[in-house]
């Protein structure tokens, strides 16, 4: 039996991996993906899908909020996606709701598809209000309580990782990427700087150029240029030089952490 699928991400190598996925299965049916929490909203009020792969964390209207927001009447099959492990095997597992947690492969994908699969032929449409209901509450327990350490999906040559925001050193603009800095290894993921920013705020990042962001958590040693521009080197070795732009607010973040004379 064919299903209509709709694919829920904010961030565009998401969505590319749900699409792959889903087009390896001639049952499946994309009639939509949205990187928009809102404008996705509308078409699954305006076309209910039967299945739909939800991201929890996104900007605006994030994936709790949005399912909430659903007609019980038409409500589909939802699959939670999630980078966050903390909380997301016991919401889910429990609640009998499905989930796929980032990264993840085609040998889950197709487990998750088998169970959804199931739960179409076997659950009423109580059922299934009943078990997202419960799902729901156990996620925004676990929101308010984890201690949540984002996550940013990147792309090393044609393979996806999963990295911890608080271990990125530095990320530079790329033209349609962003280059991600970890220790020695680099990743690209297809952003702007300032989304990248926005998606880091957790982490103290600084600017020193139109086209760089430096976590100021991994910097190990600073110096100038004759010209008086900040030469900044990370634990893992990369080296980062400030733009005469930004050289007063990198000198004023810098002052700001020195040790003060008593």
């Amino acid at each position: 039996m064919t299903l209509d699928v709709m694919i829920v991400d904010d961030e565009p190598a998401g969505r590319r991996t749900l699409r792959d996925c889903c087009a390896r299965d001639p049952d499946l049916n994309v009639v939509g993906e949205y990187g928009d929490s809102r404008a996705a909203l509308e078409a699954i009020q305006a076309r209910p899908p039967h299945l739909l792969f939800l991201d929890i964390q996104m900007d605006a209207l994030d994936g709790v909020s949005l399912a909430r927001s659903l007609d019980p009447q038409t409500l589909p099959l939802i699959v939670f996606v999630t980078a966050y492990d903390q909380y997301a095997v016991d919401a889910f597992e429990i609640s009998a709701v499905d989930y796929l947690l980032k990264p993840f492969d085609d040998e889950r994908f197709q487990r998750t598809l088998e169970r959804v699969r199931r739960r179409r032929e076997a659950e009423s449409a109580v059922q299934r209000q009943q078990a997202l209901a419960a799902a729901l509450a156990r996620i925004e327990r676990g929101l308010s309580t984890a201690d949540m350490r984002p996550r940013v999906l990147a792309e090393s040559g044609s393979r996806m990782h999963m990295l911890d925001a608080a271990t990125i050193e530095v990320v530079e603009a790329d033209r349609n990427y962003v280059k991600l800095t970890v220790g020695r290894d680099t990743f690209h993921a297809r952003s702007t700087l300032q989304q990248a920013e926005k998606t880091l705020q957790s982490q103290p990042m600084l600017r020193i150029s139109r086209s760089c962001l430096v976590n100021v958590n991994h910097v190990r040693e600073v110096s100038r240029t004759p010209r008086g521009d900040f030469i900044l080197v990370l634990a893992g070795g990369t080296t980062v030089t400030s733009s005469e732009g930004f050289r007063d607010p990198v000198r004023q973040h810098l002052d700001r952490l020195k040790v003060q004379a008593g």
